[in-house]
């Protein structure tokens, strides 16, 4: 069996359970489809791009289980997920992934309904008769 790296990442609802193959050259698969089938081709670039930042671009095959969430969402959870598992291929990436901003979670979810409210803040329509 080929050695991979094994992370995972999350936005919103959004679960990617990321593998970075060692021998590969750039072949994405999310969910057992291509990448280009799945995603626009902004997600994708999106969601490679600490490979990019790093140029390991064509060093690794990138097979993902993605679940939950929309497909930005799902993107951005696949971008968290290949940053990890590059600082676990390689720890010295570590300030160049921090710099840009992509070892972070981004935390912001949707806000819970409040009673008495329509939505999480929206209130009903006030009639004066």
């Amino acid at each position: 069996m080929a050695q991979y790296y094994y992370s995972n990442g999350k936005r919103k609802n959004a679960i990617a359970r990321v593998r970075l193959y060692q021998e590969g050259g750039g072949k994405i698969t999310v969910n057992e489809k291509e990448a280009k089938t799945y995603f626009s081709p902004l997600q994708i670039e999106n969601a490679v791009s600490p490979l990019r930042i790093t140029n390991l671009a064509k060093q690794f095959d990138i097979a993902v289980q993605v679940l939950g969430g929309g497909k930005a969402a799902q993107s951005d959870a696949i971008r968290l997920g290949i940053s990890r598992a590059l600082l676990i291929h390689d720890p010295e990436l570590r300030p160049t992934l921090k710099r840009e901003g992509f070892l972070r979670r981004d935390a912001r979810i949707k806000e819970r309904k409040k009673p008495g409210l329509k939505r999480a803040r929206r209130a009903p329509q006030f009639s004066k008769r």
